[in-house]
């Protein structure tokens, strides 16, 4: 079965070197079956010049958008629309700094309550902002106004909004408007049309926060499915990175109460979560997500390229059965200054031993002077030694990197070392584990993150900033080369069962089916010369029932209902919406003009006219009557209520619409639920339809039955029933035969 999936991501695939990217690209290489188009979100300039992978063929086409820069739409708001931004703008902000926005669970019913109750308000602002954008163009110029800073402002100073939002001062208003308009920018993106988002059959988000957010609007707008993979949480890297910040605690509060009800949201639209790990589930479930939804996917790396070192050729390269590795990038949350004091104790239980730190320093500002400090720690630590008085010293420590002649690659790194060591405070998924696993070699972790569901038993696990117990667990292994060969094998045996590309693309392709399977048909399935695909999409996706996951409730025919199948077409340009036409109504003879239909609100209406299955509707109008409103909501009428037009000084009209003339000889059925018929004592009119009708005098004998319980027979010259409370009837004449009944 072709499945089409809008993959979408942030600062990852398919830019080079991205986040998520080689997991991604395996992804889409490894389910050639099926096609992908690709949203992608940019994080910097750089990251643009970079360019793009080599794309696979079943990627389609690949849209993208900047997030480090805004570009200005020129679009003015006028009164009306500046109104509505700002209210939608201020629940959202209100939602934000009204009390926790973490998104876990309360004990108390009443803080459960509030919480569900501000998670409805800050969704509910943040679609109605997404509806602005689509009408009016975008966002980019209200979001940085100046009425904008004073809807921020007064939501910190509403009573009731977290104690440090009301702290703040001016710029750290700036700081978190600035944030926040960064993060909406997705709501100004012209991807939520039929041909783009429309065209696909799910949206995979590959991480939460703004890679998310187009998923949620395709999800709102178009009703397509959306599936979250989360390999590191969002909020919880939010987290983490506002505390290597100095910031002010207003603006880390109030960006910290932004991004936990945006998590929110995007785990309770979601239809399938695929946490990569446990630990992600947990932050998960804290967070709001619904533990029916959640389906652990663990991530798959590539083990051939570890299967020479693991199985043929282990204990060779020049492996020392005293060296210690540690492989990563060097960062403060790799926790290298423990190792190296855990390194004292271990040489001085076995003084040959001989620690190899492979890596280079990560992209963070500090992450250089990091490394520089642990080169400084090392040789105060261990001075160099030598074995005489001749030789030249040499550090038991060394900083190396791959790609020299002693290390050329990543197996390598691992394979020249006979015990691997991690030891960070501050871990995801770790990845360089499962590589040391692959490679068959034992292992000494520390327990953070996902480390123990890692390592399931094939390891060593100390506590974290704990050198000495590390170091005890290292010399154990090191004194006892047996346990760790067989924890190496077990390791490995593990690694390829839980581990590898493989099960990552099995587990994917599974879940695709599943939720097309549980989705609505959206758009038929054409093949190459246009024609209905037999069996394109499954026998169950046809029958409407409680077991489908995606519902729809529309009082109109849908837009892919219309013209010809969707197709995949090339990226639309930027659009220009230009503002709805209202819809105008002729006055009628004697009449003031009636107001358009798309200024009244729909919901406010208590009639509106629906067209009767042998005559056309209308209500009465004509010198002598007042004027009649026009309801702008079509589709919501009084129950069976039919309104017949009539010839003679009557004009029919129903909402603007001309209707041609009855003959006089057809009889008109009207009906007035809950209004019995009056009695006609003597010779009296037919019952009018309306509480305030008022019979008129009739004269001759009375004929013409009537059609409900009591009825009267009207010949001659009768007054035609009145439509509505207030509206006087009009003579009619005698040749119309008008027959009134309680119901129609």
């Amino acid at each position: 079965m072709l499945v089409r999936i809008g993959l979408l991501t942030e600062g990852g695939y398919p830019y080079v070197g991205g986040d998520a990217g080689l997991w991604c690209d395996r992804l889409v290489r490894g389910l050639g079956q099926h096609e992908f188009d690709v949203y992608a979100l940019s994080r910097t300039e750089r990251q643009e010049d970079q360019g793009w992978v080599r794309l696979p063929p079943q990627v389609g086409r690949v849209r993208t958008a900047p997030l480090w820069t805004a570009h200005d739409d020129g679009v003015v708001y006028g009164r009306r629309t500046r109104r509505r931004f700002t209210e939608a703008y201020g629940e959202l902000l209100t939602a934000v700094c009204g009390g926790s926005a973490t998104g876990g669970p309360d004990v108390s019913g009443s803080g459960a309550d509030s919480a569900g109750a501000e998670a409805d308000r800050f969704a509910s602002a943040l679609y109605e902002l997404a509806e602005l954008a689509r009408d009016e163009g975008g966002l980019a110029v209200a979001l940085r106004s100046e009425s904008a800073m004073r809807v921020l402002e007064h939501a910190c100073r509403t009573p009731g909004a977290l104690r440090a939002a009301r702290t703040a001062r001016v710029p750290d208003l700036l700081t978190v408007a600035a944030h926040v308009e960064r993060a909406l920018r997705p709501l100004s993106l012209d991807w939520y049309e039929d041909d783009a988002l429309g065209s696909a059959d799910l949206c995979h988000a590959a991480a939460g926060g703004a890679a998310a957010l187009p998923g949620l609007l395709a999800r709102h707008f178009l009703g397509v499915p959306l599936l979250v993979t989360e390999y590191g949480v969002h909020l919880r890297a939010h987290y983490l990175a506002a505390s290597a910040q100095d910031e002010a605690p207003a603006v880390r509060a109030l960006l910290a109460a932004f991004h936990g009800r945006l998590a929110t949201e995007v785990y309770r639209a979601a239809t399938l979560i695929t946490p990569g790990n446990s630990h992600a589930r947990r932050w998960q479930e804290r967070c709001g997500a619904d533990r029916a939804k959640l389906r652990t996917v663990h991530p798959g790396l590539e083990d051939a390229r570890f299967a020479e070192v693991g199985e043929g050729l282990r204990g060779s390269r020049s492996a020392d059965p005293g060296a210690l590795v540690w492989v990563g990038r060097v960062e403060p949350a790799k926790d290298l200054i423990s190792l190296l004091h855990a390194f004292a104790e271990i040489r001085r239980a076995e003084p040959g031993t001989r620690l190899r730190i492979v890596g280079t320093p990560a992209e963070a500002p500090d992450a250089a002077a990091y490394l520089a400090h642990c080169r400084a720690l090392a040789a105060q630590l261990f001075p160099d030694e030598a074995e005489g008085v001749h030789a030249v010293g040499d550090n038991p420590v060394s900083f190396e990197e791959i790609g020299g002649p002693e290390i050329p690659s990543l197996a390598d790194a691992y394979a020249c070392g006979a015990l691997v060591v991690l030891s960070s405070v501050v871990e995801g998924f770790p990845v360089g584990l499962v590589e040391a696993m692959l490679c068959g070699r034992a292992t000494v972790s520390t327990d953070v993150g996902a480390v123990v569901e890692v390592i399931g038993g094939t390891g060593l696990v100390v506590p974290p900033r704990n050198p000495r117990a590390l170091a005890e667990a290292c010399v154990a292994l090191l004194r006892d080369p047996e346990r760790r060969e067989r924890l190496g094998a077990a390791a490995r045996a593990r690694a390829l069962e839980l581990f590898t590309v493989e099960q990552n693309i099995t587990a994917f392709h599974g879940i695709y089916l599943e939720i097309v399977s549980h989705s609505p048909v959206r758009r038929p399935v054409v093949d190459e010369e246009g024609e209905p695909l037999p069996f394109g999409v499954p026998a169950e996706a046809h029958v409407p029932g409680r077991w489908t996951r995606t519902r729809f409730v529309t009082e109109r025919r849908p837009r892919w209902a219309e013209g010809a199948p969707v197709r995949a077409t090339e990226p639309a340009q930027s659009r220009t919406t230009e503002p709805a036409q209202s819809r105008t109504t002729e006055p009628l003879p004697g009449q003031e003009p009636l107001p358009a239909a798309d200024a009244l609100p729909g919901p406010d209406s208590l009639l509106a006219p629906m067209p009767a299955p042998e005559s056309t509707a209308g209500p009465l109008s004509g010198p002598g009557f007042p004027p009649v409103p026009e309801f702008a909501d079509a589709s919501r009428s009084a129950p069976e209520t039919l309104f017949a037009p009539m010839p003679g000084p009557m004009a029919a009209s129903s909402a603007g619409l001309e209707f041609p003339p009855v003959p006089e000889s057809m009889a008109a059925s009207v009906s007035a639920p809950d209004f019995p018929p009056a009695p006609a004592p003597g010779p009296m009119a037919a019952p009018f339809a309306g509480p305030d009708s008022l019979p008129l005098p009739v004269p001759g004998a009375m004929a013409a039955p009537m059609t409900g319980p009591d009825s009267l027979s009207v010949p001659g010259t009768m007054a035609g029933p009145s439509v509505a409370p207030g509206v006087l009837p009009a003579p009619v004449p005698a040749s119309v035969a008008v027959s009134v009944g309680e119901g129609a």
